[in-house]
């Protein structure tokens, strides 16, 4: 999120979970879909769970089946807390007040692995390293997610940007590790550092950047208040935006498309700038592409398919399954009921959260979590919790 509404959100204590606005029914359930109350005692012995998914509450976290969606356990933790996959089949990165912790999610438990530091930001998974960027020190920490098997904290690489600022880092296949460049007050593009820690490459024309994705062939995109700029094969291309002021903040990439899904606001003065349209950057032409959906979205509605779709869930409470190709819905699959972006970015709302073959989707306002087969272009499994979800996320492995 942007700095300032970042800071103004931390600097008070957490706010209680309010149910994302309703405003109209959008479908029915779906004949094939079956839906069951979530129990499960907090403090309970640890059950096997597949493929786990983790849900925060105000109170703790939920650990899911990822198959059945049953609720396994309940882990308690105060605070507004933010979720990551850590990169394998077992952890999930939980950034918290202090700092970014490590999370069993196989077995519901807190490891003894954290890397404390005020304001943990952006978790990034790329070529078989996770990454974290902790805003408030400026701190950079990449290791590799098997090392959190033992349960000790991995000794893995480290750099300190030169001041401060919510960046973001993701190391490459041969090493060179990019991070953007920027102050608390100013963000301005990104540099590259070969395996040594030497910089290599700088680029200081993406004012605001924020969020990062990676394309097929390693094509790096980061997001500029006037485009975007990619890194790849050593070189650094800036796209821009057809607005003067055209921001792109959040991606999403996949291996299987050269084509990164991209958010994109007009309106600088906005407090909050509810867009319909989505961005479509091709990396290997270097060509923008805005495609208007009708519906508007949050930071937490972009996800890619297995097959390199582009997945946006709309505020009309379907989940857009998008050719990024040609920009062309081929989907539209009701998943919740229409919903409306609250003006706090701590505030639940409707969250999407792709993995392999099924988009996982919470539904605040009902306590609801969903399963949806993306090819089928249904809901599979829905599960009623005992508290209104946040943040959704699970176990990951690969990119």
């Amino acid at each position: 999120m942007d700095k300032s509404i970042r800071n103004r959100a931390l600097s008070g204590t957490a706010l209680a979970l309010a149910a994302s606005v309703v405003l109209t029914a959008c479908g029915g359930e779906d004949g094939s879909s079956s839906d069951a109350k979530a129990e499960a005692a907090p403090g309970t012995k640890a059950v096997a769970v597949k493929d786990p998914l983790v849900a925060t509450f105000d109170g703790g976290l939920y650990v899911l089946d990822g198959e059945s969606l049953k609720l396994a356990d309940t882990v308690e933790l105060p605070g507004f807390n933010r979720l990551n996959p850590a990169g394998d089949n077992s952890h999930v990165i939980v950034s918290t007040d202090a700092g970014f912790r490590v999370l069993n999610a196989a077995e519901q438990a807190f490891t003894g692995i954290e890397y404390q530091g005020a304001k943990p930001g952006h978790v990034v998974r790329h070529a078989g390293k996770t990454v974290l960027f902790t805003d408030g020190t400026g701190e950079v920490h990449v290791f590799g997610p098997d090392d959190l098997k033992g349960g000790e904290k991995p000794q893995g690489r480290t750099y300190t940007s030169a001041e401060p600022h919510h960046g973001v880092a993701i190391e490459l296949s041969n090493g060179e590790l990019l991070s953007t460049l920027g102050t608390e007050e100013k963000r301005t593009g990104a540099l590259v550092l070969d395996k040594n820690n030497r910089e290599i490459k700088r680029n200081e024309q993406c004012p605001g950047v924020h969020g990062e994705a990676a394309a097929k062939g390693e094509a790096i995109g980061i997001g500029c208040e006037d485009g975007l700029l990619i890194y790849k094969d050593g070189k650094f291309t800036k796209v821009d935006a057809p607005d003067d002021y055209g921001r792109i903040g959040n991606q999403s990439g996949s291996d299987a498309s050269p084509i990164l899904l991209g958010d994109y606001k007009t309106d600088p003065e906005a407090e909050l700038e509810r867009p319909t349209r989505i961005s479509l950057i091709n990396t290997e032409t270097g060509k923008l592409r805005l495609v208007d959906l009708g519906t508007s979205y949050s930071f937490r509605s972009l996800g890619r398919g297995p097959h390199g779709e582009a997945l946006l869930l709309g505020t009309n409470g379907a989940l857009h399954v998008i050719d990024p190709e040609s920009g062309k819905v081929e989907k539209k699959i009701p998943v919740v009921d229409a919903w409306q972006e609250p003006l706090d970015w701590q505030q639940p709302r409707p969250t999407l959260f792709v993995r392999d073959h099924t988009a996982y989707v919470s539904e605040p306002g009902k306590r609801k979590l969903h399963a949806v087969d993306i090819e089928a272009g249904k809901k599979v499994t829905s599960v009623t919790l005992p508290k209104s979800t946040n943040e959704l996320s699970g176990v990951v492995t690969g990119h």
